[in-house]
């Protein structure tokens, strides 16, 4: 996340400028399923070419099952990722529905908990018995406090569609770059698979940097840790795929 200097902080936190900003949604952010989709896509089918080379299989089928495994597993990850936001909008309904019931049925118990919320925030007397009044004389404000305060329930959640589009994207784009010198029928197996190898280490060096500057941190360091763990990944792969095949002979 970008740092603002100082005299952007001040123009930023004018009251004008507070006022408008809080009047405009939450903004929900996407660069966590770029960053998770482009990873495990290029995991899944560098492994996947990893384990063939290890195996000594042709690049034809190193080819084959990348591009199977690419699709299958970015669409299974994007729908996994619609199906968890939509758990946790529905977990955060089913928290909403119960509270209005609690207010309709038992008010005097959730007003005591709207006290004993706030009583530990510090506030006491005429001041702690101001908010409680306020709060519970909006139903709206009542309901939402008890969701954030008693539930821990953030008030702003991803849209399912656009984080599932986005995994899927990151996962197929980022997922088919080991895969592409594998397509050029004119490069011998070992040649194919260091291209792929180049390729991968880009990708997971590159996601990992473009993280670090989004979030305002160490861009080659953040490059250098997500390299390291695609690789890790990749190496297992390989050495799984050289085990099976000095045990039980190449295909």
């Amino acid at each position: 996340m970008k740092k603002n200097s100082y005299k952007e902080l001040l123009r930023e936190h004018h009251p004008e400028a507070i006022e408008k900003r809080l009047k405009l949604p939450a903004k929900s952010q996407n660069i966590s399923d770029a960053v998770l989709g482009g990873i495990d896509g290029c995991v899944t089918t560098f492994a996947v070419v990893s384990s063939a080379v290890g195996a000594g299989l042709p690049s034809a089928v190193a080819l084959i099952m990348g591009f199977a495994n690419l699709l299958a597993d970015g669409f299974s990850m994007a729908i996994s990722s619609y199906e968890s936001i939509r758990a946790e909008i529905e977990f955060v309904e089913e928290i909403r529905r119960t509270e209005e019931e609690h207010i309709d049925k038992i008010p005097d118990g959730e007003r005591e908990e709207i006290r004993q919320i706030f009583q530990k925030k510090g506030f006491e007397g005429e001041t702690l018995e101001e908010i409680i009044n306020t709060i519970c004389q909006d139903r709206h404000l009542w309901i939402e406090t008890m969701l954030t305060e008693e539930h821990g329930v953030q008030k702003s959640t991803s849209n399912p569609w656009k984080s599932a589009i986005t995994t899927f994207v990151a996962f197929l784009f980022v997922g088919a770059m080991p895969l592409i010198p594998f397509l050029i029928p004119v490069l011998e197996m070992q040649q194919q698979f260091s291209l792929s190898t180049g390729l991968a280490g880009i990708m997971f060096f590159s996601i990992g940097a473009i993280k670090g500057l989004v979030f305002a941190k160490p861009a080659f360091v953040s490059g250098l840790r997500t390299l390291f763990t695609g690789g890790t990944a990749a190496g297992l792969a390989f050495l799984t795929g050289y085990i099976l095949r000095n045990a039980f002979g190449s295909i």
